[in-house]
């Protein structure tokens, strides 16, 4: 079942796996919306950060007429990297995601995404390890993933939230589809340890 986290007048919503809907106002923004399910709110972006089945397949009765498509990766993921665009008064900055030691994700194939919504700053990870990258990131909210096989662990995010140091953290792409059994209360365990001052939010 979906749950919502308010952040400064901004609800991000989770499914599961790595899909999310960030509300702000007349915007409603859904980022890998594969396991978007019982919303009737309509899009006013989608946003796919690869090209994986389980990333990259658009639920149709989320669009409409007015919906926009932004950052469809997969073979054109190396020219978004380090782009900007602005859409509706919404930011999307495409920034680096893939895997250093696995074979799942290579660099160029896909994106993270930082969107500015109302001021915020939330940045979604897609699928992808602890990558020198995530040091440049800045962020309010992080959305991470901690599930292992073919992303980052909870350790990883764990020292991924050292990096950002965002405001609040949110586990993503766990406990959905085979091979990402994790333990979000461990990550949040991890993060506290390394005495972060970033708030943990699970919401699955």
């Amino acid at each position: 079942m979906a749950k919502t986290f308010n952040y400064q007048g901004v609800a991000i919503t989770w499914f599961g796996h790595s899909s999310f809907l960030l509300e702000h106002g007349e915007e409603a923004i859904y980022i890998d919306d594969y396991a978007a399910r019982g919303t009737e709110r309509k899009a006013s972006i989608i946003i796919h950060t690869h090209s994986h089945y389980d990333h990259c397949a658009s639920t149709p009765m989320l669009a409409d007429s007015k919906t926009v498509y932004a950052g469809m990766c997969g073979k054109h993921a190396r020219d978004l990297i380090g782009n900007r665009l602005k859409i509706r008064g919404v930011q999307i900055e495409f920034v680096e995601a893939y895997n250093i030691t696995k074979p799942f994700h290579p660099k160029g194939t896909g994106c993270g995404v930082i969107i500015t919504l109302g001021g915020v700053r939330i940045y979604h990870a897609g699928d992808t390890d602890f990558i020198p990258e995530m040091a440049q990131v800045r962020c309010d909210v992080a959305l991470l993933p901690i599930g292992g096989h073919y992303t980052m662990d909870e350790k990883e995010a764990a020292d991924a939230v050292k990096a950002i140091t965002p405001k609040v953290a949110i586990p993503m792409h766990y406990d959905y589809i085979s091979n990402t059994k994790a333990d979000a209360g461990y990550f949040k365990k991890l993060v506290e340890s390394n005495f972060s001052n970033t708030k943990i939010v699970i919401l699955g």
